[in-house]
Order: C-alpha cells, then structure tokens, then sequence
C-alpha cells in the first residue's frame, strides 16, 4: 500500500511537473525558448535526482550525435567517447522499434557489450532515451542519464514521450522562428536597398542638367573626350581635375555611361557639402543606435552603388581621418558601417573630383600621398573656359536652346558686340557662371535679340559708338594679327607644332609662328 500510495506520489509530481514545463513552452516565443527549454531540462534533472538530460539523437552506426540542448554535470562528449566498434543496426532498430530505450544498470546492456562500455566510460549506468522521430541517418530524442542504478516506471517513460513532443515541438517552432526572422531581415534589407536606390535615382533626375551633353570642338577639350572614351569602358578609378564650374559632374556621368555598369546607379557625394559628423555614415551607413539620432538603420553610399559607380565630388575636402577608410575601400573593397563589427564587400567603381591643387595639401597633410596615388589611377584635367574659348559661342546657343522653353522666350539673335563680350570674358567660375549669365541675359532680353545685363564684367570693356550698335575694334594690323593668332592658339590647346597644331592652320613654319609670338609678346597663359 505505502509502495503505490509513494508511486502514486511520484506520479503526481511529475505530471504537475509536466504542466508547469507545458504551460511555460507554449506561450514561449523567439529567443525565450531556449531558456525555457534550457529551464525544463534543468527541473527534469532535478526532479528525477539525475545528472543529465538532453535533447540529442543517435546515429545508425550507434554513435551520438552532438547534442541540441543539454543539462546536466557529465563530462563533455569527445571523441573518445565515441562507440567502437558501434554496435550497429540492431540496437538502433530496437530505439525506432520500442520507441525507447531503457536501462537501469550497466547489466541490461549485456546484449551490446560495445555500447555496454561505452556508457561505462561515460559514468552513465542508468538511463532512458525516449524517441521522437527517425531521420534516417540518425534518430533524435530526449535522453535521461543517472551515474546511479536507476528504476524507471513505465508511466513515466510513458509521459516522457510527452514532455519531449512539447520541447521539440518549440525547438521547432524556435527554427521556424528564425528562418522567419531571417527571411524578413533579407526583405527589409533589400526594401531598404531599394528605397535608398530609388532615392538616389530620384535625386539624380532632379539634378540632372537639361544641357547635360559635353559641348565643345576646341582641340583641349577634344583632348579630355578621348580620355573618357579610353578610360569609360575600363573599371579603373578615375581623378578628375577642374576649376569650379568646368564640368566635372558631367565628365564623370559620362564615364559611368560608358562603362559596363551604366545600368547600375551612380551614386554622387559631395564631400564639400556634407557636415565631418556625418560624411562617414553618409558613406559607409549605420547601424541603428550607432549614435545620438540614429533612429534606424541607414545603408550608406558605397553599399548604394554597388555594382555601379559612385561619384566623390570636390575629394580635397574630405576628412583626413576618413581619408584611411577611403584608402581601404579603394584596395579591398571591405568597409564596416557605423555600430557594427560585420566587414561588408562592395564592388564599386570610384571615380573622384576636385578643383583644389592636392600638391600643396600632401605636403601640409591636409591630404594623404598614398590616397591620392590610389586616385590618380586615371587623372582627367578638364580646361577652364578661358583655355577654349573658340567653344564659348556653341556653348552660348547650346544654353539658349535649352532654355527658351522654360522661360518662354524665343531668342533668334546674339549680337556680335555680345558674344564678343562674353568670348573675351576670363570666366572664373567657368561653365555655369557662363550658363547663369546667359539665362540672366535671357530674362532680360525684350525681343528676339539676346541683351547682356549691363552689370556684367564684360559689358563695358568695349566701346561703343553713338547709338551702340556696333563696336569699335583697333584696327591696328598688329593688334588684329595677335588677336587671330592667339584665338588660332587658344582652339589649338596653344598646340604649335605638328598635325593639327596653330602653325599648320596658319600655314606658317613653326620657327616663323614662335618669331611672331615673340614680337607681339604671346604666351601661354599660366592659370
């Protein structure tokens, strides 16, 4: 009577056990299952008064597998406790057959002696494996391990195969859980990818020029659209070098569209623009809670462009220290965001911009020798204006056909006393102050005929006759002939010699051209 009214006893505390371990699973979710697991093998141990419990399985051959979640104070498995020679088939089939395994002394394995040792070195002579399902390979369960002689109950073997299906049930649902996270991870990755490409996409279309074509038939500006034939089709990075305005942005579209990555985006930066605090994460991204205001997550500019190009404008004025992780970028491609310790691999092409002398900069170390080395891979110089003026009428006409829809005027007429205004113009700030002057111009003009602004620098260096239709030009021979020679020059690149050059368009030897620059003073001019 005392011996069922203790069974009965037992009993009962392992099933409430079981409610406890089952009510705790069933509402668990995400990362609190493995704790609970981890807490219901550990009040399983200590209820049955033994040393281990695990969810693990058991090969064909009758070695184990390594084990899912474990409790417990047994050494380590190792690869000496593995079964040699395993027992083979037989035992296993008896696992899948009985649907457990069950021994309360090292004795009742007398029929595997192999296996018999091998729990021997363990230190387990009592246990009970409970089995959940067959994989083929292997089959996985719940298994009970007692360094003691052990009598298990068969109604307690019986629940076992409860409380397994429960935690195996959540160890699933824990898989289950993170493939889901996993792939939702993946979709707001690439949602964010998208958002952030077409952003950029956005950004390029509004900025884009409606003069976005390079105009020009000057031999020095001819130069520079070889240069970007040559280097579009390559994956080389490029420098490009100007004065303000000269148009380095639509040199580099132009070799992005040239490249076999014109369907890609091209990402612009513009170094200059952006505050020191936030280029890096402009550049390289952020983690969220990377720093006061990171919000979320941010995919920065290389990672955005890759696969494509992305387009460093006005390079000079990026950060010294930023300058290393530039440096890095450009020889292995690897780069980490803000608030995160994963190197992330990108292929983009570089292609940089400056209108700042880096001579100077490296020597005062503003600016790092072995960055601008990686740079000037293929250094493109584009000519100020001043150095092709003979473009400057086509550049003129190419501004008004653009913009007479938008301002709704039709100009069919450039005086010449106007267009000599702007030719002879020194242009600091080049191509667009030239745009931004014509379209003033426009604004202006009351008819057909294209009117400068009289507060244009150029407007009062002529003098004009009563009535100012025309102006007054030195007819002094010399003067006219160093006029024609130097605008002959200026289309040349000031090319004298050879196919092409000024003495050839002149037809004049090049000793007898070099003779006539000298007498009326001619040089190159040095800016």
């Amino acid at each position: 009577m005392k011996k069922q009214t203790k069974e009965l006893s037992e009993s009962s505390r392992f099933y409430r056990l079981i409610q406890k371990v089952t009510t705790r699973l069933v509402g668990a979710r995400g990362e609190e299952i493995d704790s609970a697991v981890d807490d219901c093998l550990a009040r399983m141990g200590e209820h049955f008064g033994v040393e281990s419990v695990s969810l693990g399985g058991i090969s064909k051959s009758g070695n184990l597998t390594p084990a899912l979640r474990v409790w417990g104070r047994l050494p380590p498995r190792d690869k000496s406790l593995a079964v040699d020679p395993p027992p083979g088939p037989k035992m296993a089939a008896q696992f899948c057959r009985k649907g457990s395994f069950v021994y309360s002394r090292l004795e009742d394995l007398d029929e595997f002696p192999q296996y018999r040792e091998h729990t021997r070195r363990m230190g387990v002579v009592a246990a009970v494996f409970w089995v959940h399902r067959d994989l083929g390979s292997h089959v996985e369960g719940m298994a009970i391990s007692s360094t003691n002689p052990k009598v298990w109950p068969d109604d307690i073997v019986e629940r076992l195969g409860v409380v397994g299906e429960v935690l195996y049930n959540a160890l699933h649902r824990r898989r289950a859980d993170l493939a889901l996270q996993r792939s939702h991870d993946e979709i707001r990755r690439l949602k964010d990818h998208l958002e952030a490409e077409n952003l950029t996409l956005r950004e390029e279309i509004r900025t884009s020029f409606e003069d976005s074509d390079l105009i020009g038939k000057s031999h020095t500006f001819k130069i520079v659209l070889h240069q970007v034939d040559q280097v579009g089709p390559t994956d080389s990075t490029v420098l490009i070098l100007g004065e303000t305005g000269t148009g380095k942005g639509l040199i580099a579209r132009r070799i992005h569209q040239k490249s076999g990555r014109k369907d890609r985006p091209l990402v612009t930066v513009n170094c200059a623009a952006l505050p020191a605090t936030l280029i890096e994460s402009e550049l390289f991204g952020h983690e969220k809670g990377a720093f006061t205001g990171a919000v979320a997550r941010k995919i920065g500019r290389f990672e955005l462009a890759d696969g494509g190009t992305i387009f460093l404008d006005e390079i000079g004025d990026l950060p010294l220290e930023l300058q290393a992780k530039l440096l890095r970028i450009l020889q292995d491609y690897e780069f980490e965001r803000l608030g995160s310790s994963t190197t992330r691999t990108v292929d983009t092409r570089v292609i940089a911009a400056t209108n700042r002398d880096l001579g100077p900069m490296i020597e005062q170390g503003g600016f790092r020798a072995d960055l601008y080395y990686r740079l000037g891979v293929f250094p493109i110089r584009i000519p100020s204006l001043r150095e092709r003026r003979s473009d400057i009428p086509l550049l003129v006409w190419f501004f008004i056909t653009n913009l007479q829809t938008r301002l709704g005027k039709t100009i069919e007429a450039v005086s010449p006393q106007a267009m000599d205004a702007l030719t002879s113009y020194d242009w600091p700030g080049n191509v667009r102050e030239l745009r931004n002057v014509v379209e003033r111009a426009m604004i202006l003009s009351q008819g057909a005929r294209l009117q400068l602004d009289e507060a244009f620098p150029g407007y009062h260096r002529t003098t004009r006759i009563s009535g100012g239709t025309r102006e007054q030009q030195s007819e002094n021979l010399e003067d006219a002939q160093r006029a024609h020679i130097i605008r002959v020059l200026e289309d040349c690149g000031w090319k004298v010699r050879g196919k092409d050059g000024a003495a050839e368009r002149l037809g004049l030897k090049r000793t007898t051209l070099q003779s006539r620059m000298k007498k009326l003073g001619i040089r190159r001019p040095t800016a």
